[in-house]
């Protein structure tokens, strides 16, 4: 039966702590010694080896900085793109109810918004004109794709 040599001989631990006081990453150790990069860093934490920086410079010098956008904003951006200008004036009023129609009656280019509760006797969908192939009549779209709360605050 072979014996299996240990991974972190004397020798080996000593090439480590040479390289990683001359700077050197924990890849360019692991492909010096022979071992992997993920050993380097654990064998590193057991002898409690460190840099010594703070957060805030790895930061600095890992990555560039760039600025935090959030979510909200980057979705509102593309319905922006997408839909036009959402500060644009928008139509109010009411909703026109006198093209409701059944699922049956429902073509491409009417609003399928439903009314009630499916099932119930009274449900059907707005029917009025879509436009430009959206999903929705202009009264429902403002309320289908109203932004959230807060990207309404961020816009102000």
């Amino acid at each position: 039966m072979p014996v299996l040599s240990p991974t972190w001989t004397d020798e080996r631990i000593e090439l480590l702590k040479q390289h990683f006081e001359a700077g050197l990453s924990c890849r360019e150790i692991a492909a010096d010694i022979g071992v992997s990069r993920n050993a380097v860093i654990g064998k590193l934490s057991r002898l409690n080896l460190t840099r010594g920086r703070t957060i805030d410079d790895r930061k600095v010098q890992d990555r560039p900085a760039r600025t935090p956008r959030t979510v909200p904003r980057l979705q509102y951006e593309m319905l922006a793109t997408i839909y036009g200008d959402a500060d644009a004036p928008v139509a109010t009023g009411p909703i026109d109810d006198a093209n409701r129609c059944s699922l049956l009656e429902l073509s491409e280019n009417r609003c399928r918004w439903p009314i009630s509760s499916p099932g119930a006797e009274d449900f059907c969908f707005c029917g009025n004109s879509a436009p430009d192939g959206q999903p929705y009549c202009t009264g429902h779209s403002r309320l289908a794709y109203r932004p959230n709360g807060r990207a309404r605050v961020m816009r102000g």
